[in-house]
């Protein structure tokens, strides 16, 4: 049991340099912005960036050699990770497969490790033994971190592997040492009292510590030589791998933000007001965080006082440092963000966009396509022309934006092409206002046998002319089923007060609702008297 871990990634990030670049009239090219944060197997060629990042992190240890590398890559590859970020190896974990006994010396990390070759790897093990993490000083706090532990997690499941065991630092415990024993000083982080950057991250990541281990790397100091044995158990693992075994839920964790809306004096204090609302999905374990439609609109309390019209197009200057902030915070907090709607011009042309920024860094937009009256008189606003389905690393998902849920056929167009989850960020004045994306939205949960979150913006804007007041109540729906949620609600926030709504939903459940439930609207559609024809660049479809 052991595992040398390098100080968590939690807490204040020194975050590597941002990329920048000058806003444009033309269409905007996101891959300026795109981070390209990849965790994938790790391969020989990655031996000096390991070593690297060895030295950062271990510097009074000594380093893998090439051979050790060789032998863990020849003997268990799957369990020799790293991640990349913009193609720079940034962090890395290597394990090792054993069968679990109490008579197996997991107190000696060298011993456990085969001191480094893993020559004792059993291929049919059923222990995953966490030899090492690390992640490099200069990109701590993006949560790499959870994303290596969530890889071997995924790994076990795949494999049928019963469980993880580790042994992790507690570098925190030398401020310590004089008041309280290790014993009390573990403990004390268990029940949150106190934090240490290691063992509270290994907790948070579904670890329990099951004992503590003196005299384990007796060279960390930091540690006075203790070390915790830590367990992670795989509730889907199966006694019996031959038996046939069916995954009973797909767990997918949304947030939903309802913004209060609020003038400030510049991008840097609208900034901390949306990462904080990305740091308690983080906290939360979000997989998906909705913002509002429009709720950048109170950056135009940044700039001079304007017509509508021109107002809206200056918004658009802001773009360049939106896009660079919600980026850096999916990776940062390791939630798939939808970042409500934010005006931009292109071409000459003012466009409504709902960006999804994924947590691997990667962006895509979604423009608004139906222009209400109000939009089109105060702003000029254009509509866009196609429907996306974006695959993200929890299914594929649609994006409509606020009026677009009131047309059945773009949600028709979505469940064809695959989506299972509908993000519609909106933004409403009065209470009909908002009661006619609240009623279109859960009947196309009902539809398309989606689930539906919604989030709008509260408080006001007096200077915005056509966005001065707000009424909201962001809410999660789902199909309305007896395996469901009672009222077809899976959470909603309470009217006009700035919250989070967090829900789990079950893509499993979802898909079996499809096939047998006590309605299969989807299934039951009279094509034979009616389908809905898409226009496409590659021609016409009819759904």
């Amino acid at each position: 049991m052991g595992e040398s871990v390098s100080d968590c990634d939690q807490g204040q990030a020194n975050q590597p340099d941002i990329k920048t670049t000058s806003g444009s009239s033309d269409e905007i090219d996101l891959r300026q912005f795109e981070w390209n944060l990849v965790v994938r197997q790790t391969r020989l060629e990655d031996f000096e960036a390991l070593i690297r990042i060895q030295k950062k992190c271990f510097p009074d240890m000594e380093t893998w050699t090439i051979e050790q590398l060789q032998s863990q890559l020849a003997r268990f590859p799957e369990g020799q990770m790293v991640i990349e970020c913009d193609g720079k190896v940034v962090a890395s974990c290597s394990g090792l497969l054993v069968n679990f006994d109490d008579s197996l010396e997991w107190h000696n990390w060298k011993v456990m490790a085969d001191g480094g070759f893993i020559r004792n790897h059993v291929p049919t093990g059923d222990t995953m033994y966490g030899i090492e993490i690390m992640v490099d000083p200069e990109y701590r706090g993006m949560r790499l971190s959870r994303r290596l532990y969530q890889a071997r997690k995924d790994l076990c499941r795949q494999k049928n592997i019963a469980r993880i065991i580790i042994g992790g630092r507690i570098p925190g415990f030398h401020k310590y040492a004089d008041k309280m024993s290790a014993r009390e000083y573990v403990e004390g982080v268990v029940d949150k009292s106190l934090y240490d950057p290691v063992l509270t991250a290994q907790i948070a990541n579904g670890f329990a510590l099951q004992g503590l281990i003196p005299n384990y790397l007796p060279s960390d100091h930091e540690s006075a030589g203790y070390a915790t044995f830590l367990e992670w158990k795989n509730l889907d693992y199966s006694v019996n791998p031959n038996r046939r075994f069916r995954r009973s839920v797909e767990l997918v964790r949304i947030g939903a933000v309802q913004y209060q809306m609020r003038a400030v004096k510049d991008f840097d204090e609208f900034a901390k007001q949306a990462r904080y609302f990305v740091d308690v999905a983080g906290d939360y374990k979000c997989d998906f965080l909705l913002f509002p439609e429009l709720f950048t609109l109170q950056l135009l309390s940044c700039l001079p006082s304007q017509r509508p019209g021109s107002a809206a197009r200056a918004l658009s200057v802001f773009t360049p440092q939106y896009l660079e902030l919600f980026t850096e915070m999916a990776i940062a907090f390791d939630t798939n963000i939808i970042g409500g709607s934010h005006f931009v011009v292109e071409d000459d042309t003012l466009y409504n966009i709902s960006f999804l920024f994924r947590r691997d860094g990667s962006i895509e937009k979604q423009y608004k396509l139906h222009i209400t009256p109000s939009e089109r008189h105060w702003w000029g606003v254009q509509g866009g022309d196609k429907v996306e389905v974006f695959d993200t690393d929890c299914g594929p998902i649609s994006i409509q934006v606020c009026y677009d849920c009131q047309f059945p056929e773009v949600s028709r167009i979505a469940a064809e092409r695959g989506a299972n989850l509908l993000f519609v960020p909106f933004n409403t004045d009065t209470q009909l206002g908002y009661l006619r994306v609240r009623m279109c939205a859960q009947a196309r949960a009902v539809e398309n046998h989606f689930y539906v979150a919604i989030a709008g913006c509260t408080g006001n804007l007096p200077f915005v002319e056509n966005a001065d007041i707000h009424y909201a109540q962001s809410a999660i729906f789902t199909p309305a089923d007896v395996t469901f949620a009672r009222d077809a609600i899976g959470a909603e926030a309470n009217p006009n007060v700035e919250m989070v709504v967090i829900h789990d939903v079950d893509i499993e459940l979802l898909r079996r609702h499809r096939k047998q439930g006590s309605v299969t609207n989807w299934n039951d559609r009279r094509q034979d008297l009616y389908n809905v024809r898409y226009h496409t660049e590659h021609g016409t479809r009819d759904i």
